[in-house]
C-alpha cells in the first residue's frame, strides 16, 4: 500500500544537487509531488522538502542511495503529527465589480489575502495545508480561476528539536 511522505534533506548548496537527488526518485519510477528547496540557517547548506507517494520498502531504498551522496548531509522523513507543513499558492481568479465583494469575503474565511487587484481579477495569497489550498479552489472554482503558482511542501519538526547539518 501506497502512502505519502514527506522529507527533509539536507545538501550543500551546490550546483547540480537537485538534479542528482531528484534523479533517484525518478530512476525507481517514483513522480515527485512536491519538491521546495532554499536556504538554511547554516551558510552553504539547502533544504529540501521532497513529498513522494511510495510503498515504505522502496523509500528506505532511496533514502539510503541518497545518505551515499556526498553532497547530502541528513535526511529525515517530516510525519503530519510531529511537524508542521505549509504551502504557498498565489491564485488570480474572475473579480468584476458584481462578484469581488463574494470573492473578498472567501478570501477572508480562509485567512488568505488579496495581494493584487485589477478591474476584472484579483490575486490572492494563500497559505496552509494542501487540504486547505484544496477546499480555497473549490469555493474559488465558481468564479473562474485564471492561474495558479504554488511553492510546494514545506515542512519543520514541532518544537525545540531540530535537524542538524551533521551525519
Amino acid at each position: 500500500m501506497s502512502t505519502t511522505h514527506t522529507l527533509s534533506v539536507l545538501v550543500e548548496d551546490r550546483p547540480g544537487v537537485l538534479a542528482r537527488v531528484s534523479s533517484l526518485f525518478s530512476r525507481r519510477g517514483f513522480n515527485i509531488e512536491s519538491l521546495a528547496v532554499g536556504g538554511t540557517e547554516l551558510k552553504g547548506v539547502s533544504r529540501m522538502t521532497i513529498v513522494v507517494t511510495v510503498d515504505e520498502l522502496p523509500l528506505e531504498q532511496v533514502t539510503k542511495q541518497l545518505n551515499k551522496l556526498v553532497s547530502v548531509l541528513k535526511i529525515v522523513e517530516q510525519d503530519s503529527a510531529s511537524s508542521v507543513a505549509r504551502e504557498l499558492m498565489l491564485i488570480k481568479v474572475r473579480a468584476d465589480a458584481t462578484t469581488r465583494g463574494q470573492v473578498t469575503d472567501t478570501v477572508d474565511l480562509f485567512r488568505a489575502k488579496i495581494v493584487d487587484v485589477s478591474p476584472d481579477s484579483v490575486t490572492i495569497e494563500a497559505t496552509g495545508t494542501p487540504d486547505k489550498l484544496d477546499a480555497l479552489l473549490a469555493v474559488l472554482d465558481p468564479f473562474g480561476i485564471r492561474e495558479i503558482a504554488q511553492s510546494g511542501v514545506i515542512a519543520l519538526g514541532r518544537g525545540p528539536k531540530s535537524i542538524t547539518a551533521t551525519r
